[in-house]
């Protein structure tokens, strides 16, 4: 089995307009034996949140942290890891994630001499400075033998191969353009996770595709959205990976141009036999 992964975070067209940055943050980790952990992260962006960004970073940090000790840890019996998650991915591990976040965004906040908001009986009102770096969190863990997905607000997670496109898991949607976040109290309670077990017959090849929301809310419909997914994997499978690599950002760009105007961050994991061409095994960086 081959792999490559990759991906592209591209500043929305509104957010180029009044000149803030991309909101949003990718992060990726590959091990010897395969295993990937990749994680997005949408900023919130508003005034409420002028330190989303910072958010969205420590937040993918966090999840790759978190998720690499697992890995140190159960790399030699991934078959009790598969069991762990799967019993507690959306409890401790959520928990886990949730408590790094936050005490990394109060060590943040005081190291770049923030102002810090009181309580009316004043103390330090840690809610209101979670509330200053809130974004979602969407991350996966894929070993030889299963998949770990996690999602914390907006955001998709897909599997793509020639027998169409799902979805491996479905955040908890709230009505309008809000979104569950992580600078919530008790955020890790909104955390939803999937673990799905890889096996050989699964057939090649096969996408999974992290993106935020900014890329599903730039086109008309859902299904608009999975010809898209659809496509890249199509141009993937002809034209080799490398040059989607080399494309995304423009086509990203362009997407967000054409749709919402919201940031666009894409992360693919590609997966191949190994007597594929061996340009689809090369991306650029």
């Amino acid at each position: 089995m081959k792999q490559i992964v990759f991906g592209e975070s591209v500043q929305g067209a509104s957010h180029k307009r009044v000149n803030m940055e991309c909101q949003d943050t990718f992060k990726k980790l590959e091990y010897d034996d395969g295993t990937v952990i990749m994680a997005i992260a949408d900023g919130h962006g508003s005034k409420a949140c002028p330190h989303s960004k910072s958010g969205s970073s420590i937040a993918v940090n966090v999840f790759c942290k978190v998720m690499g000790e697992f890995y140190a840890n159960y790399a030699e019996n991934l078959e009790m890891l598969l069991t762990y998650l799967n019993r507690e991915g959306d409890t401790k591990v959520a928990q886990e994630i949730d408590a790094e976040w936050k005490r990394r965004v109060l060590k943040v906040h005081t190291k770049q001499k923030r102002e810090v908001p009181l309580t009316e009986t004043g103390e330090k009102n840690k809610a209101e400075i979670y509330k200053q770096y809130g974004s979602t969190l969407v991350g996966m863990m894929i070993t030889p033998i299963f998949i770990f997905a996690f999602q914390l607000g907006d955001g998709d997670i897909s599997i793509v191969s020639r027998n169409g496109l799902n979805h491996l898991l479905e955040g908890e949607k709230i009505l309008g353009v809000e979104t569950h976040s992580l600078s919530k109290i008790d955020s890790w309670k909104r955390a939803v996770s999937v673990v799905r077990r890889r096996t050989a017959d699964s057939g090649f090849p096969y996408m999974l595709m992290l993106s935020t929301d900014g890329f599903a809310n730039s086109y008309k419909s859902v299904d608009d959205f999975q010809k898209t997914c659809l496509d890249y994997f199509g141009m993937i499978e002809q034209y080799g990976a490398g040059a989607v690599a080399a494309n995304l950002k423009a086509w990203l760009d362009e997407t967000s141009s054409m749709g919402c105007g919201d940031d666009i961050t894409v992360l693919i994991a590609y997966f191949m036999d190994d007597g594929a061409p061996e340009s689809e095994a090369t991306a650029s960086e």
